[in-house]
């Protein structure tokens, strides 16, 4: 008992005293900063639009993200991709049993088929703006290869070793997938895509471009010197006394334009109002540098894209022909007097690429420029900047095909990727049209009473005004037209995301307006006002600063594959220079 008391007695004076204790750290404790929200604003300073040409959604992406792997690059897609993708993985009938099996279509009756990358080169599709419509046909998606289907030549089926049906206008129902489109399906790994984008209305390239720079294909003004004969297939007109766009003509303020065959377009496109606003832009096209003499002797333009003007041969397309590095009714803004650059003068010297630069530029370039500013000893960057492939890296059929198109994309993508504002920086891939190709999706917001629209679109009155309206409804905007692939490749892109909102080409303006002109929009019809956000392909949180998915994914141009060592990383970007 006497041990007993002692022992707790020295405890106890131990424990007061502190001699000989033993007083356990306080754990460490360690807390991730929370996300906070970032606005739109903030985040971003730099938007790159990437425009491609003439691809529908099903064209690129109809099996996403299952490739057969019986060729070209191999995929394999990560764990946990999205399945919420409207294409032919979650609708497997119609790989089956497509509506396109109907004896509408005589012969050429065909399910979607694939297409490898020996099949790279292909012809276009019949892309017009009533042909679209009838193949259609009244929204049951039946008709495409009697309205819009082009087969191959039997000289390109032999070298391609396609499958005979190729050589049929079964073509228009051809697909790629991650073995060819490699590049493509890696982004939307790795960044963020939307499986509901359509062209704001049918119809073919210029339509399209208009649409990006502008939401509107109404305002067209033909000059004295050009009869109404010679661009009547391509207008319709809107009831109100003009005209609406639909068919491919070249700008009158081009001097690379047909002198037989041009329009210009009134009203404001989205260039005005970055003017308007101090914003540096700038459209940056292959070939539009009129004094660059390429390898093969060819240099300058001659009018309406004949040959002799600068062009460049493709590098997948057996024969290697060469087509014209420029396109004049592939530039938006040459249509329009305040932002054209009608004799393609070069920048003034001393004077930023996309600064106001009236007696040069005025913001219509080379993609070179873009390049060369962007990889110069001080890079710089416009806040604005739309990239527009040389032909034979368009990805239009007929000229150009997806692999010398992924060379043009990862290249640009990479040297984004390894310049100072890529932290900063939103990039757009999307689409003029669709060339024809096989979609299963439709959604119709705007209707036309001409007899151009007899297919789908006629019956309904059209609801949306034109630049020289008075506010009346124009007719020949039927749309939206054919779905569109659309990538948003950022470090604020949500990563692995599919995102459902309906969008359009003039979305691209939309989030434009809304990063850097508060919201203004152009007005006069354009789609901008009602098209769909691309917000939602965006994760506008950060911890420290820093975007949620900061690092860059380097692509192999040649390949499309994630380059995944530092050096060869470096050596792609060095290549890509």
């Amino acid at each position: 008992m006497i041990r007993k008391v002692s022992a707790l007695s020295i405890t106890a004076a131990l424990a007061l005293t502190g001699c000989g204790s033993v007083t356990p750290p306080n754990p460490t404790v360690t807390t991730t900063p929370a996300a906070v929200a970032v606005s739109p604003q903030t985040a971003i300073k730099h938007i790159v639009v990437i425009y491609g040409e003439n691809v529908s959604f099903d064209h690129y992406y109809g099996t996403y993200p299952n490739a057969t792997n019986t060729g070209g690059t191999t995929f394999t897609a990560a764990t946990g991709t999205p399945t919420n993708i409207n294409n032919y993985v979650s609708n497997p009938n119609l790989l089956t049993s497509n509506p396109n099996l109907t004896s509408g279509n005589g012969t050429s009756a065909a399910n979607p088929f694939r297409l490898s990358p020996a099949q790279a080169a292909t012809n276009d599709q019949d892309h017009n703006y009533a042909a679209e419509q009838l193949a259609f046909d009244n929204g049951k998606m039946d008709l495409f290869p009697l309205s819009v289907g082009n087969g191959d030549t039997a000289a390109m089926v032999n070298q391609t070793d396609a499958p005979g049906i190729a050589g049929t206008t079964a073509l228009t129902m051809g697909y790629y997938d991650g073995n060819t489109v490699t590049a493509l399906w890696n982004y939307a790994q790795n960044y963020a895509m939307n499986d509901h984008s359509f062209g704001g209305a049918f119809g073919p390239s210029t339509p399209g471009a208009l649409e990006l720079a502008s939401g509107q294909t109404n305002g067209v003004l033909y000059p004295f010197n050009v009869p109404y004969s010679a661009i009547s297939s391509s207008v319709i007109p809107d009831g109100q006394g003009g005209y609406t766009d639909i068919g491919d003509v070249d700008p009158s303020f081009d001097v690379c334009s047909s002198p037989t065959k041009n329009f210009s377009m009134t009203g404001k496109n989205v260039g005005d109002l970055l003017n308007a606003a101090g914003v540096t832009w700038g459209f940056f096209q292959g070939g539009f540098n009129l004094s660059i003499t390429n390898k093969n002797g060819t240099t300058g333009c001659l009018p309406g894209e004949a040959t002799g003007s600068r062009s460049t041969p493709s590098v997948y397309i057996p024969g290697n022909p060469a087509t014209v590095d420029y396109i004049p009714h592939h530039q938006p803004f040459q249509y329009y007097a305040s932002t054209a650059n009608p004799n393609h003068t070069r920048p003034t010297p001393g004077v930023a690429i996309g600064a106001p630069d009236a007696a040069g530029a005025n913001h219509e370039y080379d993609v070179l420029d873009f390049n060369a500013a962007l990889t110069a000893a001080t890079p710089t960057m416009a806040s604005v900047s739309f990239l527009k492939a040389p032909g034979y890296e368009d990805g239009h059929g007929g000229y150009s095909d997806p692999l010398d198109e992924q060379n043009f994309i990862v290249n640009e993508i990479n040297m984004i990727q390894q310049s100072p504002f890529w932290s900063s920086t939103v990039i757009i891939i999307n689409y003029d049209d669709s060339d024809g190709w096989y979609d299963h999706v439709t959604d119709l917001v705007n209707f036309s009473q001409t007899s151009s629209d007899s297919a789908i679109c006629n019956g309904s009155a059209p609801t949306l005004p034109g630049p020289n309206s008075n506010g009346m409804p124009v007719q020949g905007r039927c749309g939206h037209g054919p779905r569109l692939p659309m990538v948003v490749i950022s470090p604020w892109a949500k990563k692995n995301y599919v995102d459902n909102t309906p969008t359009e080409q003039a979305s691209i303006p939309r989030f434009i307006e809304d990063v850097f002109l508060g919201s203004q929009r152009i007005g006069s019809g354009s789609f901008d006002a009602g098209a769909g956000t691309l917000m939602n392909m965006l994760n506008l949180t950060s911890t420290n600063g820093a975007p949620p998915n900061p690092t860059p994914v380097i692509l192999n141009p040649t390949t499309g594959a994630v380059v995944t060592s530092t050096s060869a990383a470096a050596a792609v970007v060095n290549k890509g220079n």
